[in-house]
């Protein structure tokens, strides 16, 4: 067998062997991307993969669409890392699915939310810790980057939303930043669209698809689709070539964006939530859903509900021929303000204040863990 297939077959092995721990890696980025407030950036940081992430985004460059182009499909293939990103993509979808449709994450968000935050606050405080040791010969040039990227992650999770204008150009520009953010450990992409005003805007035009207006929301989403693939494209070659060039000092400064992030994660907060309608309806006033909903009463603590709207009269004279709305409610989280229970506050603020200890220190313990996971599978990183 020649040396290159017998590189090749000894790669193919050792990823197959990676492969179980990037699934769970990418398991764990998109159970991050889930809560808001928190990145996939954030734990790809944390479990260590962030530098070869970045590298392999950056990989599909125009050599390799070059070559798709003039069908020289496995040249194209050899010069990117894809079976990583797959692997990782995959562990992203099992976690969403995981989290949607068995352990509905989204909802103990809406009635334990300290549980949930609380758990993702302390992985991220347990990591701050393990990456700043994982820093060589740490000094104050190191500790200055990290205040100075503390300060920018605390100054941009804390922006207030401002009105801004719904133009192609502007849409573009929200998906270059938001993908940025989503990059960027310790700052979410859709918090980023919260402070530049168009998340429900995004929102409200995914929604159309499989309506009649599909076709309005899918040209309103092109902008931002093209935005987030150019950011994406030229925000990865700049992380890359600062990380190959000054990784010790830009992963102080990503060490700081968590620190920033914590501000948002606390899990004592009072959060403050913008109803949308995502999907209207008509039924007859009499009907059993209606009827359903009238006696019934409605229980915001979760991130989707049905409530009645308007009624419709279709015939004045007669009563039978009313018909009433049934509007389909999302909840979506606007602003935040955090306490410190028992000192900012006289009582705990919550009914589950235990929980977000607990949550808490769930999270340290499992910063441990991956930890290990980390020094167990070097090859990952």
């Amino acid at each position: 067998m020649p040396k290159t297939e017998q590189s090749d077959s000894k790669s193919n092995s050792l990823f197959w062997k990676e492969s179980p721990f990037l699934f769970l890696k990418g398991f764990l980025m998109g159970s991050a991307d889930i809560v808001p407030g928190v990145s996939g950036g954030t734990m790809a940081l944390i479990v260590g993969i962030y530098t070869r992430l970045i590298n392999a985004i950056k990989s599909f460059d125009t050599t390799f669409f070059k070559r798709l182009l003039t069908l020289r499909f496995k040249s194209a293939l050899r010069e990117v890392d894809w079976r990583f990103l797959l692997v990782l993509f995959c562990g992203m979808i099992g976690a969403v699915l995981f989290f949607t449709k068995v352990v509905p994450l989204q909802v103990y968000m809406f009635t334990d939310p300290e549980l949930i935050y609380g758990l993702f606050f302390g992985l991220i405080v347990g990591s701050i810790v393990i990456l700043v040791k994982a820093i060589d010969g740490f000094g104050w040039i190191y500790g200055l980057m990290i205040v100075l990227g503390a300060g920018i992650g605390f100054w941009v999770v804390t922006l207030v939303p401002t009105s801004t204008p719904e133009s192609p150009l502007f849409v573009f520009l929200s998906g270059s930043v938001a993908i940025c953010a989503m990059v960027l450990p310790g700052i979410s992409g859709s918090y980023i669209l919260l402070i530049l005003r168009k998340y429900d805007y995004i929102l409200s035009e995914v929604g159309k698809v499989g309506t009649p207006e599909m076709g309005a929301g899918l040209w309103a989403l092109l902008p931002f689709v093209f935005g987030a693939i150019c950011g994406l494209a030229i925000f990865s070659r700049i992380l890359s070539w600062l990380l190959n060039r000054y990784e010790a000092k830009t992963l102080a400064v990503l060490i700081g964006f968590l620190i920033g992030s914590l501000y948002v994660i606390w899990p004592y907060q009072d959060r403050s939530y913008k109803e949308i309608v995502s999907n209207r309806s008509i039924v007859e006033y009499y009907s059993p859903q209606a009827q359903k909903l009238r006696s019934n009463p409605i229980n915001k603590k979760q991130p989707e509900f049905t409530k009645l709207g308007k009624i419709i009269s279709t015939d004045s004279s007669s009563q039978s021929s009313q018909k009433v709305e049934v509007l389909t409610v999302k909840q979506k989280l606007i602003a935040s303000s955090p306490f410190v229970p028992y000192i900012t506050r006289q009582d705990a603020g919550t009914s589950h204040f235990w929980s977000g200890i607990g949550g808490m220190l769930i999270g340290v313990l499992m910063v441990l863990g991956l930890d290990r996971l980390r020094g167990s599978s070097s090859l990952v990183n």
